[in-house]
């Protein structure tokens, strides 16, 4: 019988409760009773609500505290050796050491999972690291789930793509010189789900979506010969994009079922069929597990009858491409929505109606899901003649951009000159990111004026007490370049968003994006422009206020796409390129206001980067030209700052300089500056400041510390080029934090400049 499966569920909550209690376990509001009770909740909630949805095969372990890839790392017992001292006491507690550090050790390093906007903790390796099985969490909560009357398939991150994603600490050690004893933990772990009763597990193996080594293809060959014989059947699952090249290898690999995603790649359906062999399950994801666009249910169905027509029934499983982390969880809670909208809109638990309808209309017949159906397909008409969705204006002036738009009027050699003259920075110029706490006060004054209980002139005089505020801090503790503190804004592209044409919000679609921080994208359903200023008046009011250059802050067109739910009937680039002019509208105010430093921040720059090589140069080739096109227009005495985190940028340096900012910020101490290796390596040619301060931790860095990183960042980057800066924003920290960690940046800045 074909059957209805998910690959993984949100595992926030629809209201964010798991938010909510990992943050009050965090400050010491709450036990750590309190917080699994909450865990247990959501799972046995959200299991529930996948049995109801229609969903036979129920995933298991994809629920997580922090980060899924950490609870991997935690499973296979590799701990780094400076959380040896967090190691005596709690699985839990070792957890959220290791994920944000600790007095005495720095939290292990961040980045993107894939393409994706969910951060991973990257597991740590060194030659004698001593793999164990430290946490059998994947059988506790199958036992868990079981009990309750579910019968789930456990999820665990493949052996392969956890050593592709690790680093090694050691020099000369390649992660897969590891593979027999990460192998052995598996088997172990493998093993125990199926003396529990498991009858499938699921490992996913999203590298199979990447150009693979040699050296990663015959590790996947070792690994699933030998784990395919211990535990229960597997289900190996890729996805964000085709097998291609892997074609041959993830077929042939000797494993029970396999996942394609079929809506990153529809095309590779014929060949995966012909390759499969007579007797693995195929897995088809024929649901968009990464945006909400609801799916057109009579075109998706085709692919459905094509695998069942060649597979038959036994053979066959109907999901959603690739987990539902990445989407908001129930989209009846946006009863405030446009209603014509929100019939165009699916949200995770809407996306399992849609994988059961699917499922329904091939094992029972059309007609037990006629409505679904035939309301998919009303949906699909009614967006596609909305004239919500165009406006000539926006698409006439994007057709005639030109390419002397997106070039600045001078080389970046003559523009640091003629600013140098105009800003007369020190040395070692100390500056932050952009934002400033987000306090409760700043939270609750917000919350207050949307409710209508603040008026207008109360809430604009609240800000301005808190800009102030700011601006006086900074002046006190030192800082050269200062910046307005962003406490209008509520989120780095939803403040943008909502004063741009063709963007709407949600009130309850939030998603994950590392640990307890959730975000709210925007949802872009037409063309975009930019009725009037949005930064303006609050970075005039801010430079007014010192003597020093306050930098206007902007989201990036690139980091704007990325992070928004992005219409999916038109192509990326071209909804980039509209996103472009409207900054360069705001840019071009922002110079005409007296503000001579702007910048425009793109943190999602490397993470758009295509999967596969061949894919990454028309990308880079776009994503280069809506960033020049957002900044071309000012004058060369105006400095063009941009900020980019958690990233590999070794593949990408070109790119990076072809951006022309002046200035460029990257995140670094996590790494402790091994990202600057690539700035050395290429010769990077423009200003660029290495982050000093890993603001995602509550450790308060000390100045030595601070300094010791300059200098090695000072190793490959000439000191003349350097400035001093946090990692990223602040506001998630708390302003004691803020004042300690600035005011060490500062006298570490000074020393360096008295060459102590």
């Amino acid at each position: 019988m074909t059957r209805s499966a998910n690959l993984g569920f949100p595992r926030i909550g629809a209201h964010r409760e798991l938010k909510a209690a990992v943050e009050a376990f965090w400050k010491g509001q709450s036990s750590a009773e309190a917080l699994l009770a909450t865990g247990s909740e959501l799972r046995t909630r959200h299991w529930q609500l996948q049995k109801s949805a229609g969903i036979d095969i129920v995933p298991s372990n994809d629920f997580s505290f922090y980060d899924h890839v950490l609870d991997m790392t935690l499973a296979l017992g590799a701990v780094p050796p400076r959380f040896a001292h967090a190691a005596e006491g709690d699985l839990l507690t070792l957890q959220f050491a290791m994920a944000r550090g600790t007095d005495a050790a720095p939290a292990m390093e961040m980045t993107k999972w894939f393409d994706t906007n969910y951060h991973y903790i990257v597991p740590e390796l060194h030659a004698d690291t001593a793999f164990k099985l430290l946490s059998a969490k994947a059988v506790e909560e199958y036992r868990e789930a079981r009990s309750l009357g579910v019968e789930t398939r456990p999820v665990l991150v493949g052996p392969v793509t956890w050593l592709s994603l690790a680093k090694a600490k050691d020099e000369g050690l390649d992660p897969f010189d590891l593979l027999d004893s990460v192998l052995s933990v598996y088997a172990e772990l493998l093993a125990a789900l199926k003396a529990e009763g498991a009858q499938w597990v699921q490992v996913d193996e999203p590298v199979l979506a990447l150009d693979l080594s040699e050296r990663q293809q015959a590790a996947l060959q070792t690994a699933y010969a030998r784990l395919a014989a211990v535990g229960p059947k597997i289900m190996l699952a890729s996805y964000f994009e085709g097998l291609r090249d892997n074609l041959e290898l993830a077929t042939g690999l000797p494993v029970a079922g396999l996942h394609i995603d079929l809506v990153r790649a529809p095309e590779q359906l014929g060949p995966v069929l012909a390759a499969i062999g007579s007797e693995k399950v195929l897995s088809i994801g024929v649901v968009d597990g990464r945006n909400i666009w609801r799916a057109n249910l009579p075109e998706q169905i085709a692919l459905v009858r094509g695998a069942w027509d060649r597979l038959g029934p036994e053979r066959l499983e109907i999901a959603p491409s690739c987990s539902l982390l990445h989407c908001p969880v129930d989209l009846d809670l946006e009863t405030a929505l446009d209603d014509e909208l929100r019939s165009w809109l699916a949200f995770a638990l809407q996306k399992l109606e849609e994988v059961a309808a699917l499922t329904g209309a091939i094992r029972t017949g059309m007609s037990s899901v006629r409505a679904a159906f035939e309301a998919s397909a009303a949906a699909a008409a009614a967006r596609q003649a909305s004239s919500h969705t165009s406006d000539p204006a926006v698409r006439a002036r994007a057709a005639a951009v030109t390419e002397a738009a997106r070039r600045r009027k001078a080389g970046y050699a003559e523009r640091r000159a003629v600013q140098a003259r105009r800003f007369n920075l020190p040395a070692y110029p100390t500056t932050t990111i952009g934002s400033f706490p987000q306090t409760k006060p700043v939270r609750e004054a917000r919350a207050a004026f949307r409710k209508g209980a603040l008026d207008a002139a109360g809430y604009e005089a609240f800000l301005r007490a808190e800009t102030e505020r700011a601006v006086r801090l900074q002046e006190e503790i030192g800082l050269d370049v200062l910046v307005h503190g962003e406490f209008e804004r509520n989120d780095m592209v939803e403040y943008f968003g909502e004063q741009l044409a063709g963007f709407a919000f949600t009130r309850n679609g939030w998603v994950q994006s590392y640990g307890s921080r959730c975000v709210k994208p925007p949802v872009i359903f037409g063309d975009v422009s930019r009725p009037a200023p949005m930064t303006v008046a609050w970075s005039a009011y801010a430079q007014s206020l010192t003597a020093k250059p306050v930098k206007g802050m902007l989201t990036g067109p690139v980091t704007m796409l990325q992070w928004s739910f992005v219409r999916n009937d038109q192509k990326r680039s071209e909804t980039c390129r509209q996103i472009a002019l409207a900054i360069r509208d705001e840019v071009l105010d922002l110079e005409k206001a007296g503000i001579g430093m702007i910048q425009i921040d793109e943190p999602a720059l490397r993470e758009g980067l295509p999967l596969r090589h061949d894919d990454r140069e028309s990308y880079l080739a776009w994503a280069v030209d809506c960033f020049r096109l957002a900044a071309g227009g000012v004058a060369d005495t105006t400095q063009i700052h941009t900020h980019m985190c958690y990233a590999e940028f070794n593949d990408i340096m070109p790119a990076i300089a072809a951006l022309d900012a002046d200035v460029i910020s990257i995140e670094t101490s996590r790494s402790d500056m091994e990202l600057i290796e690539a700035f050395r390596t290429f010769a990077y040619p423009n200003e660029i400041g290495p982050g000093v301060w890993d603001i995602h931790s509550p450790r308060v860095p000390d100045d030595a510390d601070m300094e010791r990183l300059i200098r090695k960042a000072g190793e490959a980057i000439p000191p003349e080029r350097l400035w001093v800066n946090p990692d990223c924003g602040l506001k998630t920290r708390d302003w004691a934090e803020v004042t300690a960690s600035l005011a060490n940046l500062v006298t570490a800045a000074r020393r360096l400049r008295a060459g102590v």
